[in-house]
């Protein structure tokens, strides 16, 4: 019996499959440093260690998210340069966005001490908790200028369809990280410092080890020199792209943040299990990107080659095994939503709470992939203005004012903010898609 030609595995689902495996596990293992801290750190004596390092990670990885633009940006210009086979436009986005990441880098380390001060005034944590989570801070921060290039150095792997170089990255991190972090911990006693100091070498060596595989993979025939640096025009030409990026992802993270704020307002046990249920969030969006970040890859080739066919192909294949993804994970929260809650929680109190929110983590996946399907295309074409627009009037056209409509439902009405959130900008997205689409101006 012949398999029929819609259930068929075609050339672009085996391409976009190769990238797209390599993706999702790095993305699903990006939390493990964080839990080895906590996993080290939750042994010792004072709980004022464990507290110091959440906020300062928490810190940094709002610092430092807003520059994920680095690691998006790059990925939709290198996927274009090598639709086209351009060596020279290959290395040259490479040179100039690994400047652009090592001068941002330094800027934070001359400037980090103002806002590291705004950040934890902001989260108000104890006077202990506040010191100690300075002094990481402190340590901390020198990782910037590895973090930035690591960003920008797995958007150019992405682009040049190199999905194995993240995932070696991100194992040589954790690997060293796992290793140091029991050496400055528990072998020398440095606590909270310690673990700082373990997280910016394993930064560092993850750097390193992208520098390597990156350097295998540069076109032979490009020969180095000045004009690969370019002009003040070209980095502005980056900045004119990422800027966007920048403003979206800002906007993405003020949600989540008010979000949170709005959930402590209603009781510590609200706040808990709402950070049970939004580590389900992650979970799913770091799930999902992996077919997103192979459709970036795809998508800008297909750009660079001007081929309208295999733009088409891309786009449909991205979209199946997305709808697919997310309908396992709907399945896999009405299964086993509650089993899994208590294996994050043995609080009762936030169990029974969490409980009672569930239902809404049910329609999370399939009212959120379709944001995370049209990035991957949006940034492959570097529509990237298109994807700040969305999210600004998502955010405040339709999430805002929802809120303020629903707040007599109390958290219900703020989970019910987040899904009309993710709708919009499905929809948004969704009509630009068709728009382009139907003049023309993916390839313009």
């Amino acid at each position: 019996m012949n398999t029929p030609a819609q259930w068929s595995v075609s050339p672009t689902d085996q391409r976009l499959w190769a990238l797209a495996w390599p993706l999702m596990l790095t993305n699903l293992t990006v939390p493990l440093l964080g839990l080895v801290d906590t996993a080290v750190l939750g042994h010792l004596e004072r709980p004022e260690y464990l507290g110091a390092v959440a906020i300062g990670a928490n810190l940094f990885t709002i610092l430092f998210w807003t520059f994920g633009f680095m690691r998006m940006g790059t990925t939709g210009l290198a996927a274009q340069a090598y639709g086209r086979q351009d060596g020279f436009g290959q290395i040259a986005l490479l040179a100039r966005s690994v400047i652009l990441a090592v001068v941002i880098g330094l800027l934070l380390i001359g400037f980090h001490q103002p806002l590291i001060d705004f950040g934890l005034a902001l989260m108000n944590p104890s006077e202990d908790v506040a010191r100690l989570a300075g002094d990481y801070a402190a340590i901390r921060i020198w990782s910037a200028p590895a973090v930035l290039c690591q960003y920008t150095l797995v958007g150019w792997l992405i682009g040049t369809q190199n999905p194995r170089g993240p995932m070696l990255m991100l194992i040589a991190a954790n690997g060293l990280n796992i290793v140091l972090d029991v050496t400055f911990v528990t072998g020398l006693g440095w606590n909270s410092q310690g673990v700082a100091l373990a997280t910016v070498l394993a930064e560092y060596s993850a750097a390193g080890v992208g520098f390597w595989l990156v350097l295998r993979r540069l076109p032979t025939e490009v020969r180095f020199n000045h004009a690969l640096l370019g002009s003040l025009s070209d980095y502005l030409r980056l900045l004119n792209v990422n800027r966007y990026i920048m403003v979206r992802t800002v906007t993405l993270l003020l949600v989540l943040a008010f979000f949170t704020a709005q959930g402590a307002r209603q009781g510590d046990i609200v706040l808990a299990a709402n950070a049970v249920l939004i580590t389900f969030l992650l979970v799913i969006s770091n799930g999902l990107d992996g077919f997103a970040n192979a459709a970036e890859a795809l998508v800008g080739e297909a750009v660079g080659q001007k081929n309208r066919h295999q733009f088409k192909m891309v786009c449909r294949s991205a979209t199946r095994w997305s709808l697919w993804g997310a309908g396992l994970f709907t399945l896999l929260f009405v299964l086993a939503g509650e089993t899994l809650i208590h294996l994050l929680t043995s609080i009762e109190d936030v169990r029974i709470v969490a409980h009672a929110y569930l239902p809404w983590l049910w329609t999370l996946p399939l009212a959120a992939v379709w944001g995370f399907l049209l990035d991957g295309i949006f940034i492959g074409a570097t529509r990237t203005r298109d994807m700040q627009n969305s999210m600004l009037a998502s955010a405040v056209l339709v999430f805002l004012p929802v809120w303020w409509l629903t707040t007599a439902w109390g958290n219900h009405g703020l989970w019910f903010s987040l899904i009309f959130l993710m709708l919009a900008r499905a929809a948004s997205m969704g009509w630009l898609f068709f728009k382009h689409t139907r003049r023309g101006t993916w390839f313009a």
